[in-house]
């Protein structure tokens, strides 16, 4: 799998480039997510009730719709009782032959700072398995809990790092 991360947050991306030098099947680029082209699927770090109205959301929903979220939301409570808890993900289509799926996996319960958790560990991770399953070719993704989440672009890089490794170095 190959996984195109975006960020227009210089810090974040230089962060992810120091934590997945070497790493040939990562490609970071300061720039806007849908810069990276076509792709199997990209990850939405939401919350956990899977509003999409703030931060990477609102502009996944300028591109495919409030119907996204709907979807989602109906989904969540079809399968999880209208909550996602964070280190579970789900896929749902997004209607755009482009970027078909979107990952949705939660790094904080409700928008909320959350600078000292395991939450981008555990969204990345999350992420990566169900794209995995899926059988995803091309992700794309930005950084997990850096915005709203407000955790340093290093702990961030460092965790999502950790979860690539497990899944992708070392399959659980």
């Amino acid at each position: 799998m190959r996984f195109n991360f975006r960020c227009t947050n210089v810090d974040v991306c230089l962060a992810m480039v120091q934590h997945f030098v070497g790493i040939g099947d990562v490609n970071i680029a300061c720039a806007d997510i849908f810069s990276a082209g076509r792709a199997d699927a990209i990850v939405s770090p939401a919350n956990s009730y899977g509003y999409m109205d703030g931060g990477i959301d609102l502009v996944y929903i300028r591109r495919f719709g409030w119907d996204l979220q709907t979807r989602l939301q109906m989904l969540l409570r079809e399968r999880h009782g209208g909550v996602l808890p964070i280190g579970q993900a789900v896929a749902v289509p997004t209607g755009d032959p482009e970027i078909p799926t979107m990952i949705s996996s939660p790094t904080m319960v409700r928008p909320s700072p959350v600078p000292l958790s395991q939450n981008a560990y555990l969204a990345t991770r999350a992420a990566l398995l169900i794209a995995r399953k899926l059988g995803v070719e091309i992700l794309l993704g930005t950084g997990m809990c850096t915005l709203t989440g407000r955790m340093a672009p290093a702990e961030s890089a460092a965790q999502m790092r950790k979860a690539w490794d497990e899944v992708m170095v070392r399959p659980v």
